[in-house]
């Protein structure tokens, strides 16, 4: 018997997740890797990291053009 009735199926930690999506920003990720979060990861997690990743990402983006112009 599987072990989705217990709920246990998806208890990836948001660290974990915060890497799965870092590591899709760059486009590297092995494909073995890319199943297991899907079956590992919780959505809310993920979308979470990954607002917070574009939030990073856009202030970095920020910071260097202040940077530059400036």
């Amino acid at each position: 018997m599987s072990d989705n009735g217990n709920g246990s199926a998806r208890k990836g930690s948001f660290g974990q997740s915060m890497k799965a999506v870092m590591w899709s920003f760059l486009g590297v990720r092995k494909r073995r890797d890319l199943e297991a979060d899907a079956t590992s990861l919780n959505p809310l997690h993920v979308v979470a990291a990954a607002l917070i990743g574009m939030a990073i990402f856009i202030g970095v983006l920020i910071l260097v053009v202040h940077l530059v112009v400036g």
